[in-house]
């Protein structure tokens, strides 16, 4: 399973064949090269997804909100939404993609649809969250990200000035920064290796050895010229 473990239900349990092999955490490759907003107020990371679900409102709702906080927002509308249609406030710089890996390292918090990528790279990185779940799965993932304590969650519908408190709120309370850095570490621990490559190698393993087993087996061919019939 390409999720941590860390962010599951606590004490659940799974089949004896699942594996947790942690997230692949790589940039896509049109994320392009980095540009911060000036400054040196807190860093908010705002996206959405990054495939069309409707989300224009939603963004510009975020721009909003960051406008009216002492922060810096960087929001990525992705290529479903074209930047050009967000209206943004002095303190937003909004583009079309950027390396959220590398965005994070700046970022004080995220504002995401809780897609599964960006959730889990924030929590990576030891961001907290403000989850704006959308459709799909998101709403599970800001679920999961809630009960770790590791963020909030805000319906799609939600206003400006909800948004602003969220994030507020994660910014200033430091429990979701904690939670947020636990996850980390749990991730960090459970990416040191590739377990999905030794996994799938293992796999390979038990199979070639059924194989050759199965072969042993077999019983073994003639030897010798075949037999002819007559007539």
């Amino acid at each position: 399973m390409l999720s941590p473990r860390a962010l599951d239900y606590p004490g659940r349990r799974f089949p004896a064949h699942l594996r947790h092999v942690g997230p692949r955490l790589d940039d896509p490759a049109w994320a392009g090269e980095l540009e911060l907003p000036e400054g040196e107020a807190p860093l908010v990371l705002a996206g959405l997804s990054s495939s069309f679900m409707n989300q224009r409102t939603q963004l510009q709702r975020i721009a909003e909100a960051l406008g009216t906080l002492p922060v810096r927002g960087l929001l990525t509308t992705g290529p479903a939404v074209d930047p050009a249609t967000v209206r943004a406030p002095g303190n937003v710089l909004v583009t079309a993609a950027a390396p959220h890996n590398i965005a994070l390292r700046h970022a004080a918090a995220t504002i995401t649809h809780a897609g599964h990528g960006t959730a889990v790279k924030s929590l990576a990185a030891g961001v907290p969250l403000v989850c704006v779940p959308l459709g799909r799965d998101q709403t599970a993932v800001a679920r999961h990200v809630e009960l770790a304590g590791a963020g909030i969650t805000v319906s799609r519908n939600a206003s400006p000035r909800t948004i602003a408190r969220a994030v507020d709120r994660v910014l200033h309370q430091p429990s979701y920064r904690r939670e947020a850095r636990r996850l980390a570490a749990e991730i960090a621990a459970e990416t040191a290796t590739d377990r999905a490559v030794a996994e799938l190698e293992a796999l390979a393993g038990r199979a070639t050895g059924r194989a050759e087993g199965a072969l042993r087996c077999d019983p073994a061919e003639p030897s010798g010229p075949s037999p002819t019939l007559s007539n």
